[in-house]
């Protein structure tokens, strides 16, 4: 009952915390608005500027609510991978939905270079590089629920995914080497990840999918644990390896996948995150960790976000390069302090 209580207080801290990174990532960027304006105006009062209404309606709250749930998908799809491989370096991209997720866009924007077609001249549109990551990404998940119909050894198929995802950016790097500067500045700038390109209409479809990515969570929660022990202890437990398997498989896919899809790749979060869990709720209890790992990734993500932002210029660096330098010194640290063998 004491660690019940104890990580009762962890959630409501944490859900305030999100809270609050919300609300100060909206008033962050190139135009400063006061954080106590933009509660006033959420209970009911007006802007005391009208340009302020735009900023906040039209591009900073479908950003922050972009940043919550790719930081949600993230996260849970990374903490799916780590128990499904026992790997505590797995993450969210193992199965090379990443890759094909840019390989879609690859072939959509550098594809007509290497053919002598001209088929980009100057701009795409934002719904049609989702819907070119989106296939990309469906594609390597169908090939990898191939594999897993035909392979029985997680191991296998933890290489397999990174055979595809290897394959993947060979593809990409053949297309570069034959694209002009335009389309791969174009390619450069999505690979690098964005928060701010997300508008109302795909933010609905975003929410869908990790609703959608979320289910198998929901109903396989119970067995991830015994997932830790081994697929041998856990079929003695009772658990179904094949429908557990396919549940994380595809849970990982559309989580990932549509993270990709709308953001690009946004690197370290699903890797860095469930062990900052881990870390903060000292439990491996899954019941616990997916809910800490959600709310956490979120906070992170707008926190990057935030950082990436530059307050006060007019300037925004790449998410991902924020991620990263985030993200890469702390699961250095986490590796440094924590005996993972103890845990996978």
């Amino acid at each position: 009952m004491r660690i019940k209580g104890k990580h009762n207080i962890l959630f409501a801290m944490m859900l305030l915390m999100l809270i609050l990174t919300f609300f100060i990532n909206m008033s962050i960027g190139s135009v400063s608005i006061p954080f106590n304006e933009i509660v006033s105006r959420l209970l009911g009062n007006e802007f005391p500027r009208k340009s302020w209404e735009i900023i906040i309606f039209e591009y900073r709250l479908p950003k922050a609510f972009t940043a919550v749930l790719a930081g949600i998908a993230l996260s849970v799809s990374g903490l799916q991978m780590q128990t499904f491989f026992r790997n505590p370096l797995a993450g969210p991209y193992v199965l090379g939905i990443s890759s094909g997720a840019g390989l879609g866009v690859a072939l959509l924007v550098m594809a007509g270079s290497a053919f002598g077609i001209s088929f980009f001249s100057g701009g795409v549109g934002i719904w049609v590089v989702v819907i070119a990551a989106a296939l990309g990404a469906i594609l390597v998940l169908l090939l990898m629920s191939f594999t897993a119909w035909r392979v029985k050894d997680s191991m296998t198929l933890l290489i397999v995914g990174l055979m595809f995802g290897s394959l993947a950016g060979a593809i990409v790097s053949v297309l570069s080497y034959f694209s002009d500067a335009n389309q791969l500045k174009v390619y450069t700038v999505w690979s690098m990840g964005s928060l701010g390109s997300t508008f109302a209409g795909q933010l609905e479809l975003f929410f869908a999918a990790c609703l959608v990515g979320l289910l198998p969570v929901l109903v396989f929660i119970k067995s991830y644990n015994a997932m830790l022990l081994g697929e041998s202890y856990a079929k003695s437990m009772g658990v179904n390896i094949q429908r557990l398997r396919w549940g994380m498989i595809i849970s990982t896919g559309i989580l990932a996948g549509s993270a990709t899809a709308f953001c690009g790749p946004i690197a370290f979060i699903g890797i860095a995150v469930p062990h900052m869990a881990r870390l903060i709720f000292k439990t491996g209890d899954h019941r616990v960790l997916f809910p800490a790992s959600a709310l956490l990734g979120a906070i992170v993500l707008l926190v990057c976000d935030g950082i990436s932002q530059l307050p006060g210029s007019a300037q925004t660096l790449p998410i991902n390069a924020v991620t990263s330098l985030v993200g890469a010194p702390m699961v250095i640290w986490l590796i440094l302090k924590r005996n993972f063998s103890k845990e996978f």
